[in-house]
């Protein structure tokens, strides 16, 4: 556990993709920690960071992309000091992921349930037929029918819900600290998804593993998580607990995520959109990069919006935001 009583504490990470064209600051500057036990949502639309930031935590960046500074604290030691073997043996028994698409992250030639029962071979040095009794016990806690048979079945015998199971099954077989839950009902219709998250919720609980699930949909944030943190063109851009950001979210960027939601019962004759576009990750913009899409922004003689990037601000207790509204270098 970290100083701050968290079990994971990443601090100003950059991870950048080198490519032909120029670099893309992916991730830039990104702050955030989890505290054993809790879910925490990392939020935003496509290509914020958000995968990038798991990715970056697992140690799986792909090439062109690199991590190039900041430090990812996991019970106090720095993971981006460890070894190669040091990190392999860190994921899956201390920290697990569960991909977007379950059906490509699984081996489509080898049985589930052998797949599973490797995990425990590999970190736990359990023969052949005691891992395989603990793989079918693991794909009877996430709800999947006939066990025994189903564990002799390969992937595309499966539905994506029921793959989905069986991602959330290997990922959480050795009870990590932390499960790192990358768009978990992508592609499932929502009935499906609902079941998911009910499998999710359950063994987080009674594990008590610390959860980072990464999504865009704002539903699913408000019947999973305990904090939210939002990101943007690479950066958080507001961080506090679930019920406060539904009830008082601070950033211009969040109220717009918020406000593009339908409501049940709210009759509008067209739901809120946020204009303009993401800026280009290899060339941010000097200041807010949400300015050019902010309704919001401060009188343009200030200019404070577009040539200095804010820090996050304390805008509450425990809730931060990155926006020059909340400073006094401009009047309220």
């Amino acid at each position: 556990m970290t100083a701050n009583g968290a079990v994971l504490d990443v601090r100003d990470l950059r991870t950048h993709f080198h490519t032909r064209e120029g670099v893309v600051r992916a991730v830039d500057g990104v702050d955030f920690s989890v505290r054993p036990g809790e879910v925490l949502g990392l939020v935003g639309e496509s290509g914020c960071g958000k995968s990038v930031t798991s990715l970056s935590i697992m140690g799986l960046v792909p090439k062109p992309g690199r991590v190039e500074s900041g430090e990812i604290m996991f019970n106090g030691r720095d993971v981006l000091t460890m070894s190669k073997r040091q990190v392999q043996d860190l994921r899956g028994e201390h920290i697990s992921m569960i991909f977007q698409q379950p059906t490509s992250a699984l081996n489509p030639v080898a049985r589930v349930g052998d797949q599973i029962s490797e995990v425990y071979k590999i970190h736990r040095d359990l023969k052949k037929k005691v891992g395989k009794k603990s793989a079918i016990e693991m794909l009877e806690r996430v709800g999947i029918p006939d066990p025994d048979r189903r564990a002799a079945s390969h992937p595309h015998e499966f539905s994506g819900g029921m793959a989905q199971r069986v991602m959330i099954a290997m990922a959480l077989a050795l009870e990590p600290e932390i499960l790192i839950a990358d768009e978990p009902t992508t592609a499932l219709d929502v009935t499906i998804q609902a079941q998911i998250l009910d499998v999710m919720r359950e063994l987080q609980r009674e594990s008590g593993t610390a959860v980072i699930l990464i999504t865009h949909d704002l539903g699913v944030v408000a019947e999973m998580c305990d904090r939210v943190a939002v990101m943007y063109a690479g950066r958080i851009v507001e961080e506090t607990d679930v019920a406060t950001l539904f009830a008082d979210p601070r950033h211009p960027y969040t109220r717009g995520l918020i406000g593009s939601v339908p409501v049940l019962g709210r009759i509008t004759d067209e739901l809120a959109t946020i204009p303009g576009v993401v800026p280009n990750l290899m060339d941010v913009p000097a200041g807010c990069r949400f300015a050019d899409r902010c309704e919001e922004r401060v009188p343009a003689g200030l200019e404070i919006c577009t040539s200095e990037e804010p820090d996050l601000f304390a805008v509450g207790d425990d809730h931060v935001a990155r926006c020059w509204l909340y400073t006094e270098k401009i009047s309220p």
